[in-house]
């Protein structure tokens, strides 16, 4: 009787098609850029002489090992995404890329949140992973309700206001 190795699956994540683009275009970049950058500085460090003490080499090589991990972590969630038909989101309860406007139950002030994929994540820009605490406690929660959320400060409580597609 053999023994069988199973592949892990990649996790399906779903995503904006500019957002699928840009995790492409930074394969693109990995492998034709940045893969013969470090090929060449490893030809060079190695035509220095002794490789036992050649730190140049040794720096060279582990970049390479570093950037083949990158690469192969960005190929697998690219073969897991999917590009949401956002056309057909129920915008009845909180989803992934949902717009939403919640307000914080204590102090009144709102907020407008567009839950993403992880690698699609900009709180700055209101893009918030649909994976962090609060975009977990705002999955499926419908206007009107409050969502009781665990943050290391305490609890906090957000009512769901509004809920969008754009």
């Amino acid at each position: 009787m053999g023994f069988f190795k199973f592949k892990k699956m990649s996790e399906i994540s779903y995503y904006s098609p500019e957002g699928l683009k840009k995790l492409r275009d930074e394969l693109v970049q990995l492998e034709q850029v940045e893969r013969p950058r470090v090929t060449v500085e490893i030809a060079d460090a190695r035509d220095k002489g002794d490789l036992s003490e050649n730190a140049e080499y040794h720096a060279a090589k582990e970049e390479q090992s570093h950037l083949e991990f990158k690469i192969a972590k960005l190929k697998n969630v690219i073969s897991g995404a999917r590009i949401l038909d956002e056309s057909q989101l129920d915008t009845s309860k909180v989803l992934i890329h949902s717009n939403v406007v919640i307000k914080n139950a204590i102090n009144g002030a709102e907020f407008t949140y567009r839950l993403v994929a992880d690698s699609e994540t900009d709180v700055r820009n209101g893009k918030l992973s649909v994976n962090s605490p609060i975009g977990k406690g705002l999955l499926g929660k419908k206007v009107g309700e409050v969502a009781e959320i665990q943050v290391p400060s305490g609890i906090m409580k957000f009512e769901i206001m509004a809920i969008s597609r754009e």
